[in-house]
């Protein structure tokens, strides 16, 4: 009798399966018109599809006809390969007022970046290089020339990175203009960074910018459920040499990022260095649309304010790739907030072709075959006084149960 029991209210609370996907459980549709029916596809989530699924874009089904299509989502992300190693300096000396030294790249098959480590400050100095198969003897092939300086007195950093095309030399020779002392020469190592850019789509507008007090103010309005992933913000390209710290607020004034933004150009003894970063990152999921406002804040300290062309929210770009296998158009349906996003095998062996076509999207419609999903919540959910009054019977009648065996053991 208490097993019975107990059974029926395991029973009662069992959880439903999980909901699986239905054409008219989809609240929007949008067409999609393939590039080229015989190769790999893409198509970029725009503002109509953040706006009107998941956040987590988990609710995103392609279908040909009433048959699924697989697809893979990936973030396009700048990347670089990690592969970093030392390298033995050789020889490293003054050779008519110039420092030069030779590199053993024994560690790295392939590299296009060189990291001196120099313990000088307020410089700015070319680097040659050159590279070849024997120490003493890395001169046989000219490669491109660098600049390194650093800009400590005047608070516009530094750089300490030689940039080459991608070489396998197994010895390189470097020679560094005046301004830096062997002794300064601390270490070095090669990298193969492989870049990938990054690849952004707008994320809403900003305001003109207003000065307040020392600082200029610059108001967004970010698009609704959209994350926003950086804030680049436009300089007039005549203004060159400054530096400013950036603050990031949100609605409620809660600061949400920090950062720098900086251009320069200086001429050193005939050698031009320029440089700049004018984005400052900022990781924001405006999942109400009533919170999407961002307030910039430039810190201009006792310099002029910047002349800001203008201010852009950036969201990182998400694409949806694909196989048509032959089909022109699709269906992409979206708008079902219970349902969780796909396993596919295509996305788990991923493979991005060398040149995927970039398919296009009609105009979000609602799904005229919408009826809405099921009440599929548990029985448990669904009858909850039902259930309470169960569990009330249950445990009366077990203490019924206990009391009776109770009794009879006192009888004996």
């Amino acid at each position: 009798m208490r097993l019975a029991a107990l059974s029926f209210l395991l029973f009662l609370a069992a959880d439903a399966d999980p909901p699986e996907p239905a054409i008219p459980y989809f609240s929007n549709v949008r067409e999609v018109r393939v590039a080229q029916p015989d190769r790999q596809n893409f198509l970029i989530v725009d503002e109509e599809l953040w706006a009107h699924s998941r956040s987590d874009l988990g609710d995103l089904r392609l279908y040909d006809g009433e048959s699924p299509v697989q697809y893979s989502i990936s973030e396009q992300r700048a990347g670089s390969s990690s592969e970093e190693v030392e390298a033995k300096i050789l020889d490293l000396g003054n050779v008519a007022g110039h420092t030069e030294f030779d590199l053993d790249t024994q560690g790295l098959a392939e590299y296009d970046r060189i990291r001196l480590r120099l313990d000088a400050r307020d410089f700015v100095a070319k680097a040659s290089v050159s590279g070849g198969g024997a120490p003493g003897k890395a001169t046989e092939v000219e490669l491109a020339p660098s600049t390194l300086y650093d800009f400590t007195r005047e608070q516009l950093g530094s750089n300490s990175l030689l940039k080459l095309p991608p070489s396998s030399f197994r010895y390189l020779h470097v020679v560094l203009a005046a301004g830096i002392r062997p002794e300064q020469v601390k270490g070095a190592t090669i990298a193969n960074l492989r870049e990938q850019q990054a690849s952004w789509t707008q994320a809403g507008s900003c305001s003109a910018p207003r000065q307040k007090k020392r600082a200029t103010e610059i108001v967004c309005d970010t698009a609704a459920k959209v994350p926003l992933s950086r804030v680049l913000i436009r300089v007039d390209p005549a203004q060159v040499n400054f530096r400013r710290s950036v603050s990031i607020e949100d609605s409620k004034s809660a600061e949400v990022a920090t950062g720098e933004i900086s251009r320069v150009r200086v001429n050193r003894a005939g050698t031009l260095v320029t440089a700049e970063e004018l984005a400052v990152n900022v990781f924001v999921q405006n999942s109400d649309p009533s919170s999407g406002r961002l307030t910039l804040l430039i810190d201009n300290g006792d310099n002029p304010a910047l002349a800001i062309v203008a201010a852009e929210p950036l969201s990182l770009e998400r694409r949806v790739y694909f196989d048509p296998k032959g089909k022109a158009t699709l269906k992409l349906y979206y708008g079902d907030e219970k349902l969780s996003a796909p396993v596919y095998d295509y996305a788990r062996f991923f493979h991005l072709d060398a040149s995927p076509a970039e398919a296009q999207l009609g105009p979000g419609a609602h799904n005229a075959q919408y009826a809405g999903r099921p009440d599929d919540r548990p029985w448990s959910e669904r009858h909850n006084a039902i259930l309470w009054g169960a569990m009330i019977l249950v445990v009366l009648v077990l203490g019924v149960l206990a009391l009776r065996g109770f009794g009879t053991e006192q009888a004996h």
